[in-house]
């Protein structure tokens, strides 16, 4: 099996530590001693070799992916022009693989995930695998531990039994849904039919581009004259991926192939899983202190202080009877705020773009 590692992106919610320099999925966000692309490499441990992964990111990223994952081939660091969502990002994955395996099962992973029960993880990802050899696209769903109202959801069928027996099961997906209210997301916990949507897919190279050339006819063609140029000069599949990737459409591979692929199943994952989207998601990853502090990274003492997220990169930070607080030192910048309205970061980010502040974004 291939992996596309999708590593695009900022993560402007995870700011001051995420930067445009040096976005989360390059950075130790949880305190493991590991990035957090480098952990997605690592949970591949004995599944899949270092030969055999690909990673799609940014042209900026460039050195940081190459530096931060040695063993991978420099060509096989992928680097789009600009960001054009994962619908593209994952059909230029599966150009490259292809030409080296025309039916090569691909997992399609994101860089930035927290996922602690890495051989649940693995365990999900061969079940996958079964199901994708036999031509349809699986997907990862991830149980859900309460109703969020923040991801899409997927709604299981009927079980596939003429799969090999073992867990975990696998299910025709019946329908993806978009992000819930409150009430309808507490409905789908209470059902037991229905995952959240983490966007991670399994499936052969030929089958996703086929669905893109019946769905995406646009990007199809625009693939196709980028794989046409990887047969000339180095210099000249750049040139081609440079002229027609800006034409190439803004969409997700949910809108754009999921929610309309002929046939798809998913594996439920119970491995911990948590997008870490913002500073507040510490709290699912992290294992609390005495006094239910989450200290992420850096020096700190609390007194008198509990239910705080903590991460610090500069100095000792000492906490006196404060609680529910989120603290991020960055050294040239202090993010302080309540947890309650971490969703509140990226309005920061948007004032200090408006103010022209780029040297702190």
């Amino acid at each position: 099996m291939y992996a596309a590692i999708l590593a695009g992106g900022v993560g402007t919610r995870l700011w001051p530590r995420s930067r445009q320099d040096h976005p989360k999925q390059f950075s130790d966000i949880t305190g493991s001693g590991r990035t957090m692309i480098q952990a997605t490499v690592d949970r591949l441990e004995g599944l899949v070799s270092a030969a055999d992964l690909y990673v799609v990111t940014g042209a900026p990223y460039a050195g940081l992916a190459r530096i931060q994952l040695p063993a991978i081939p420099a060509d096989q660091i992928l680097l789009e022009p600009s960001g054009r969502n994962t619908a593209p990002a994952i059909g230029l994955a599966c150009v490259h693989i292809r030409r080296r395996d025309p039916q090569g099962i691909v997992a399609i992973l994101h860089s930035d995930h927290a996922i602690p029960d890495a051989a649940a993880f693995r365990q999900a990802l061969r079940r996958a695998e079964v199901a994708a050899a036999a031509g349809g696209i699986a997907t990862l769903g991830i149980t859900p531990t309460f109703p969020h109202t923040g991801y899409g959801y997927i709604k299981r069928g009927r079980s596939l039994d003429n799969l090999p027996a073992g867990e975990p099961a696998v299910y025709t997906v019946e329908q993806f849904l978009e992000k819930p209210d409150r009430a309808t997301a507490e409905a789908f916990l209470a059902d037991g039919a229905y995952y959240w949507n983490g966007g991670i897919f399994v499936c052969r190279v030929d089958v996703m581009l086929r669905e893109i050339d019946r769905q995406l006819p646009q990007l199809s063609a625009a693939l196709g004259r980028i794989d046409a140029a990887l047969d000339g000069p180095p210099d000249h599949a750049q040139a081609v991926l440079e002229s027609v990737w800006p034409a190439i459409p803004n969409i997700s591979i949910d809108h754009g192939v999921m929610e309309g692929a002929e046939a798809v199943a998913t594996v439920p994952l119970r491995a911990g899983w948590n997008d870490v989207g913002s500073w507040d998601a510490l709290e699912a990853v992290l294992s609390p202190d005495a006094d239910d502090n989450c200290i992420a990274h850096g020096d700190v003492i609390g007194e008198g202080s509990r239910h705080n997220i903590v991460y610090g990169d500069a100095r000792l930070i000492a906490l006196i009877g404060v609680e529910n607080l989120v603290v991020v030192d960055t050294g040239d910048t202090l993010l302080i705020g309540h947890k309650q309205q971490m969703q509140n970061v990226k309005t920061i980010v948007e004032r200090l773009r408006a103010q022209g502040r780029s040297d702190l974004l």
